[in-house]
């Protein structure tokens, strides 16, 4: 028989229609009512209507005289919570094949149902024909008694079936039934029912009683069948074979009955083993949902009577669709069979409200995460009205007083299962560099990002010159924050060069054989020089800081391309530094130079070795101080004449004032001649001009050859690097300098300042997410960390880290799942580890394989998102695995 069409979507309900609000029984007031309604399967009644020659509004399957029609027909999509029902309008459906699959069923009223089962029942020439149409001794025919209410504002209707109101083994047939265990269930109305409840609470007067006399007693005869096929010699049916994916607790832990209609037993079943479908690069959200999944008391409460708590009408919700799907999924995780999910609907309802999360790409689970339990949190905000909260400043009050002002701020707008178990708060305090203006806040966290030590530190690799003439320029190596500013710089390089105390660092980048630029403001960050630049620092005396400085320049005679052959003066080798006196005279200025190039005179024998190496990049070691020592009878005070007695030639170099600016205007700098320093930041700057008779006294190699801030080595293999999750929240809550595109407005100052920032952790939740920042993004990179985060599994202590010391909360938590990152961005693949309370054990859930594992194969360098649950007070004692790890 071949399948009628789609049928055509349904004008919206119109409730000035009479015949709308009118139930079919009213109709026939003088005959005998017989008011019953009868479920039955959607695609069975499809197929007796065309039999029959039926023609009901809104199905044109048959071009029959018109016969029973059916009221306010409209299609409900009905979510399962417990023994409560959400049955929703859902008239885009009709346009949907799906409506006519195995999860669609129509409402009928007696006379349609009798009927269409006379229909089936007599070509079938079996037993069954001998059963009355409707009777109720059939075995495929059983009542249930519902209660029904309506919304005011929505077509939205709540169906609860009752215990009390049925018998036990026809309660458990019903929520068989009508559990959405795989699909939404869809209910086609034939029999105006459901209009008509509709219609009384539209018709009631808002000042009506909200009492439970609202919900309308209903009872409806479940035909359970499933197809209209003869099976078989004896001409039976095959029943509906449904599961229900419910839920009663026991000691908070949750428990899944089967509900069996042949035998009314139940047996505790539903483990929660149960995988979900790759659906296209849907890994991370298989991670994250398992993850949740089992987080003990957000099933339970999911399993529960959540609908209850559903704000539709929040602004800044999803309109309480999340959260029915999600706890749609949850239940299906949960429920008898363990047959994997298809998540198609939960990523359908993701997809509508986060388009980033749409189509098949690969995304990032804890931003999934992020998302899912702010949607959540917000369709299920118990706050129907939030109201205004100013957030004030400490301005010295108590921490306490002021962390509880805000913390009550927060709870006046937010209220729900999420902020129950999920939400903490920390501390945020903020300091002006300028005014030392202090402000501290306390601000909510639902998850802990905390950075892996190899991101917040960065290598750099500066070379030290003296400007005494003792020592050569020598390369050191540290280690700073990538947050940090030029002042951390400093500190850590003087002590790598072991600064004196009387001594200073000017720290400047080199390119070009010039010094471009002077890295003297101490709040400038770090952030802004590039890996492949080069810096040197010059020691200097400390004891006047304002005091004029030389920089020294070395050029020689070359010849160019671009001029034609033509020679001219070139620069070469990195600059020199010297302080000055305070009389500044050429002689000066020739004694200083001479001075501060000690360390890079070499011997006679040496020279032609020293001229083959001038101009050349040939690499020295980085780690090599160059240290050449000379005479001493060489080193003292020189006259105007000992370049000319020391070289055996004249004029082998002269001395030229030049401007920074323009390096071409040069004025020749004579013995006798009286300098001023008229440069506005205290620097004379000379240039030094050699013949090359006199450039094979000196070894310039070391000038020639400065070592970048940072070389990365092609093709290397590196050790792993290794750090303990104590280290990553140690980084977390480590003062650091505002970025320049998060500077804050000082309220001292009146200006945007960059501003040094601390946090600590104030108030732990019950559930903490701890998210590992493997994944960096720049502008033109994105790189995964491979960092192996060794983190506690049975204790993780946070006593030390936690600012409120409330005694009466334990700050111990053990690990309950991790979600795992394999692989690189491009290709990577999630899966997730979650300990089942039950079996006591670990398991890897890979999308739609569950496997067990053991405790030993959780700590993995993929560990990505980590999910700890709170350590009551009274089973702190019974932990007898406690890792070795917990700092002291």
């Amino acid at each position: 028989m071949p399948a009628p069409p789609d049928p055509p979507p349904l004008p919206p309900l119109d409730p000035s229609d009479p015949a709308a609000a009118t139930p079919p029984a009213a109709a026939a007031a003088d005959e005998e009512e017989d008011d019953r309604v009868f479920l039955v399967p959607l695609r069975w009644w499809k197929e007796a209507q065309q039999g029959l020659a039926i023609n009901v509004p809104g199905l044109p399957y048959a071009a029959a005289p018109a016969g029973p029609t059916s009221y306010g027909m409209r299609v409900l999509s009905m979510f399962l919570s417990d023994q409560t029902y959400t049955l929703r309008r859902a008239d885009e459906l009709l346009q949907q094949t799906a409506s006519f699959a195995a999860r669609s069923y129509a409402l009928l009223p007696a006379d349609l149902f009798s009927k269409a089962r006379e229909w089936y029942i007599v070509p079938a020439k079996s037993a069954v024909k001998n059963v009355s149409p409707a009777g109720e001794g059939s075995v495929n025919i059983y009542p249930i008694m519902l209660r029904v209410s309506a919304s005011r504002d929505t077509y939205t209707l709540t169906v609860k079936i009752g215990k009390k109101d049925n018998s036990t083994e026809n309660f458990k047939r019903a929520c068989k039934i009508l559990t959405a265990d795989s699909e939404p269930v869809h209910i086609w109305d034939f029999s105006g029912r459901t209009t008509y409840i509709v219609m009384t609470e539209l018709n009631r007067s808002p000042h009506d009683s909200k009492s439970a006399d609202q919900e309308m007693p209903l009872q409806i005869h479940i035909y359970d069948l499933s197809e209209p096929m003869v099976n078989g010699s004896d001409g039976k049916r095959d029943e509906l074979a449904l599961t229900l994916g419910g839920s009663s607790s026991s000691n908070g832990g949750s428990m899944n009955m089967d509900l069996d209609s042949s035998s009314g037993s139940s047996k505790q079943v539903g483990s929660g083993l149960t995988g979900l479908d790759n659906l296209g690069n849907t890994c991370f959200m298989n991670s994250a949902v398992q993850c949740l999944a089992h987080t003990s008391k957000l099933v339970d409460y999911f399993l529960g009577d959540f609908h209850k708590e559903v704000n539709p009408h929040n602004p800044l919700g999803m309109k309480g669709e999340l959260a029915y799907a999600f706890g749609d999924l949850l239940r299906k995780l949960w429920a008898i069979d363990r047959t994997p999910v298809a998540p198609r609907q939960f990523k359908a309802r993701l997809g509508r409200f986060a388009p980033q999360f749409s189509g098949f790409n690969q995304h990032d689970s804890q931003e999934l995460l992020a998302f899912l339990l702010d949607g959540l949190h917000e369709d299920l905000n118990r706050v129907k009205c939030k109201p205004y909260s100013e957030a004030k400043d400490s301005d010295g009050r108590p921490d306490e007083e002021v962390a509880d002002e805000y913390w009550g701020n927060h709870l006046a707008r937010n209220d729900s299962i999420i902020v129950d178990i999920c939400q903490g708060q920390y501390k945020s305090t903020l300091v002006c560099p300028i005014c030392k203006k202090v402000s501290v806040t306390f601000d909510p966290f639902m998850y802990l990002s905390l950075p892996l030590p190899s991101t917040t530190m960065r290598t750099m690799t500066i070379t030290v010159f003296s400007t005494d003439g003792t020592s050569g320029p020598s390369p050191y190596t540290i280690s700073v924050p990538k947050s940090g500013d030029t002042r951390t710089l400093i500190n850590a390089l003087s002590s790598a060069c072991s600064l004196r105390d009387d001594e200073r660092l000017l720290v400047a980048e080199v390119y070009n054989n010039s010094l471009i630029r002077y890295l003297d403001e101490p709040s400038e960050v770090i952030s802004l020089i590039r890996d492949g630049d080069r810096l040197v620092a010059y020691r200097l005396p400390k004891d006047n800081e304002d005091a004029p400085i030389v920089v020294f320049r070395n050029q020689r005679m070359e010849s160019s391309l671009s001029s034609f052959g033509r020679k001219s003066w070139k620069t070469f080798g990195t600059p020199l530094v010297s302080s000055l006196p305070d009389t500044v005279t050429g002689s000066n200025i020739y004694n200083l130079f001479l001075k501060v190039m000690t360390p890079f005179r070499v011997s006679r024998g040496d020279a032609a070795v020293a001229d083959q190496t001038l101009g050349e990049s040939s690499l020295v070691d980085e780690t090599e101080d160059i240290n050449m020592s000379s005479d001493a009878s060489e080193h003292t005070s020189i006259n105007n004449n000992s370049v000319e007695d020391e070289t055996g030639t004249e004029d082998v170099m002269q001395f030229f004032l030049t401007n920074e600016r323009i390096p071409d205007q040069r004025m020749k700098i004579e013995m006798d001649l009286s300098i001023t320093v008229n440069d506005p930041h205290k620097r004379l700057h000379v240039a030094v001009c050699w013949e090359d008779s006199g450039l094979d006294q000196y070894n310039f190699s070391s000038l020639n050859s400065l070592p970048e801030v940072y070389k990365a080595v092609l093709f290397s293999r590196r050790p792993q690097d290794t750090c303990s999750l104590y280290a990553c929240l140690e980084a977390f809550i480590k003062e650091e300098p505002l970025g320049p595109e998060d500077m804050w407005y000082c309220p001292g100052c009146k200006e945007h300042r960059q501003a040094s920032k601390k946090l600590d952790l104030w108030r732990l939740p019950e559930i903490l997410i701890i998210h590992l920042k493997r994944f960096s993004y720049s502008r033109y990179t994105k790189n995964k960390l491979e960092t192996f985060v060794d983190f506690p599994i049975h204790d993780l202590d946070l006593s030390k880290y936690i600012g409120h010391r409330c005694q009466d909360v334990p700050h111990n938590y053990r690990l309950y799942a991790t979600s795992n990152h394999y692989g690189s961005l491009g290709g990577g693949h999630y899966t997730a580890y979650v300990y089942h309370e039950g079996k006591k054990g670990w398991y890897d859930f890979d999308d739609r394989h569950v496997g067990p594992i053991t405790e030993d194969s959780i700590k993995t360098s993929a560990a990505y998102v980590l999910f700890y649950r709170r350590i009551q007070e009274d089973s702190l004692d019974t932990v007898t695995d406690i890792d070795s790890d917990i700092p002291t």
